[in-house]
């Protein structure tokens, strides 16, 4: 049988050799940290701590602001500071809680769980939301609200997405190669919510060690798989790997859920494990240091709050300056000002680049090749899109799909002209999207 793909996607260089042999490091942060209280999709969480307060790690300092929101929790022990607005990745001033490490890393006490398979639904899902657990792949949804389908018994897939088709990133490939015990783990705990699921671990095949490692620990688990994807970016993608699994298609208005399907990413099912198993909360996860500046290449276990400056220096700092520094993977990364920012639950790499290739071409006219077609997952026609976008073409982009695109920016990798095809549609994508909003 031939290995489970989609239509269309791109073949980048991968850059994963750089780190993908680096074993997982702890860092101890050092310092001031910063909490921002937008970390995830829906409403901020809000502070339950003041300027003054002692904290210990592990000790919730914000809480759930509605349904669609999510906790958060000091990884630190120490002095909250101050309660104000500070710049993050993105760019953007959001409203956080600074706290000054007191370097003693005083932990509170957790209540573990001997076992989980005594628990209700009901226990695990409060468990899972207690533990402030998002979607730790980027997108930042949190999981319990994904873990509560309309109708449960509907669903009848669980897929891992163990892919990692970013370019560079190895945070995913480490945490399977290392403790592989802890994703499987997380996934038992997910089944344990749908009698009728069957859980699929998605890994592409150029992670082979990962794979055998999976295959080996679920050889008597008659609830789980591994399935083996073709590696091609991006194969990660939610659509694009619930089509390769089950061969079911969704698009901008369905859920996974809506095809009998959850995803979640390797990061965000070990803190299931962590939230239920061992009663901890979200307060660290793995992320890949990496790119031709870095000296070593790595990949860390790093508290949330810490500063990315922090991040570079425990790999060894700049070998050379680098022209461009990305947060996430080259393709839907996004680029940053500078590394006095603080890492969040979201934050799974920092890719630092000692040549800014993407700035040096000069856009030419589309010479309709059509290769942005061939290259769309979702089967759109991005010149077209991107054409509608520099005219203000708001009624026809959406005519033509445009809000189906996923922004994986393959179509801007495959174009000759150099051309920001990707960035147009997504300009318009998020002005299309705004005026709805308006309109409600």
């Amino acid at each position: 049988m031939g290995l489970k793909t989609f239509i269309g996607g791109v073949h980048p260089y991968e850059g994963k050799e750089l780190a993908k042999d680096a074993p997982i490091k702890e860092v101890l942060p050092k310092g001031e940290l910063v909490f921002p209280l937008s970390q995830h999709i829906g409403a901020p969480a809000t502070p339950i701590v003041a300027v003054g307060d002692s904290v210990k790690k592990g000790q919730k300092i914000a809480e759930a602001g509605g349904f669609v929101s999510s906790p958060i929790y000091s990884s630190v022990s120490g002095t909250v500071k101050k309660i104000e607005p500070r710049r993050v990745a993105v760019g953007d001033m959001v409203n956080s809680i600074v706290i000054e490490s007191d370097d003693q890393f005083t932990e509170c006490e957790y209540s573990p769980v001997d076992d989980v398979t005594s628990l209700s639904r009901e226990k695990i899902i409060e468990r899972i939301k207690e533990a402030g657990v998002v979607g730790m792949g980027g997108a930042g949804f949190p999981t319990h609200v994904k873990l509560s389908p309309k109708e449960p018994g509907k669903i009848e897939y669980i897929i891992a997405n163990c892919a990692e088709c970013e370019p560079y990133l190895t945070a995913d490939y480490r945490r399977m190669i290392e403790t592989p015990e802890d994703l499987v783990a997380g996934m038992k705990i997910i089944l344990q919510l749908f009698d009728h699921a069957k859980g699929v671990f998605g890994v592409e095949n150029n992670k082979p060690d990962a794979i055998a490692k999976l295959k080996e620990l679920i050889k008597d688990e008659p609830r789980m798989e591994v399935c083996e994807l073709l590696t091609k970016y991006p194969q990660g993608g939610e659509r694009q790997l619930i089509y390769a699994v089950t061969g079911r298609e969704i698009n901008s208005k369905m859920l996974p859920a809506d095809a009998g399907c959850i995803v979640d990413n390797v990061e965000t099912m070990i803190a299931i494990k962590h939230a239920v198993k061992d009663g901890v909360p979200v307060m660290k996860r793995i992320a890949t240091i990496t790119g031709d500046a870095i000296t070593t290449p790595s990949n860390f276990l790093y508290s949330m709050g810490t500063p990315y400056e922090q991040l570079v220096e425990a790999a060894g700092g700049f070998k050379v300056q680098p022209q461009k520094l990305v947060s996430g993977g080259p393709m839907m990364g996004f680029a940053i000002f500078g590394l006095d920012v603080p890492t969040t639950k979201t934050t799974s790499s920092l890719l630092c680049l000692g040549k800014d290739e993407v700035a040096e071409f000069e856009p030419l006219a589309c010479i309709s090749c059509g290769r942005c077609v061939e290259a769309c997952p979702e089967k759109l026609i991005p010149s077209r899109l991107a054409k509608f976008s520099e005219h203000g073409q708001k009624d026809e982009f959406e005519r033509w799909h445009g809000l189906e695109c996923i922004e994986c920016g393959s179509c801007s990798y495959v174009c000759p002209s150099r051309r920001q095809v990707a960035q147009s549609v997504k300009t318009m994508k998020k002005l299309v999207l705004a005026d709805k909003r308006k309109k409600k």
